[in-house]
């Protein structure tokens, strides 16, 4: 057991934590933008709400819910520890570095594209997972489930709340540019034949995500969706 412990905290172990979790918060993404994306059906939320109650009711929703905040909680941890571990293996940086030649500036940051998105996770999970979950919505809609879409409308009135998301999807854009392909290379998947397919559908993967998560509360805020 030892062992097994002392192989999950070394350098390669939280690596790997990284990328299995991270493959595990890419597949989420993909559920919860294509639920959130039915309130582009523009029919007063109806059809949201049906994908909404959905998640809610579903045993297996909620079992994966406890799953995945698990993976997310690791994920942010190692993350963080990989940072620190990197800073301090290098306490004096070099006189002259040039970063640009080996990597782009987002795979530089991913601690700081990281600090960015966990303050935005914090307001959005105040905002819609702990109304939903927790405290309870008080009205319904005309099908009698929770009307999880009008809380969606009140919040993004705000409009320092619609620039924190769009700020926060540009973080995840570029988090995801750099994570997306460095997931499943971590995991051992690389070849000359299929990485390249890998980092192309990452790079489609990471703008149509971010793109569809931004305009939704910029639509509800411009009043294109009623």
């Amino acid at each position: 057991m030892a062992s097994f412990g002392n192989a999950f905290s070394s350098s390669i172990g939280k690596k790997l934590i990284m990328g299995i979790t991270g493959l595990f918060l890419i597949l989420f993404l993909i559920v919860h933008c294509f639920i959130n994306a039915l309130i582009f059906f523009n029919d007063g939320g109806l059809t949201f709400n049906i994908g909404a109650h959905f998640m809610a009711s579903n045993w297996l929703i909620r079992a994966g819910e406890i799953v995945l905040f698990v993976g997310l909680i690791a994920h942010i941890v190692q993350g963080a520890r990989l940072t620190f571990q990197n800073q301090a293996a290098r306490p004096v940086k070099y006189a002259v570095t040039n970063g640009k030649a080996n990597s782009k500036w987002y795979s530089r940051s991913m601690g700081l594209l990281g600090t960015l998105l966990l303050i935005f996770l914090i307001v959005h999970l105040s905002n819609f997972w702990v109304v939903s979950r927790f405290t309870g919505i008080p009205t319904v809609d005309a099908n009698g489930h929770e009307d999880l879409y009008a809380v969606m409308k009140e919040t993004f009135k705000e409009l320092w709340i619609v620039v924190l998301y769009t700020l926060a999807m540009i973080s995840l854009a570029y988090h995801l540019l750099h994570g997306f392909a460095s997931a499943f290379q971590t995991l051992g998947w690389n070849h000359k034949k299929y990485s390249p397919i890998i980092k192309a559908l990452g790079v489609w993967y990471s703008i149509i995500i971010a793109l569809l998560f931004a305009a939704m509360p910029i639509a509800m805020y411009a009043g294109i969706i009623n």
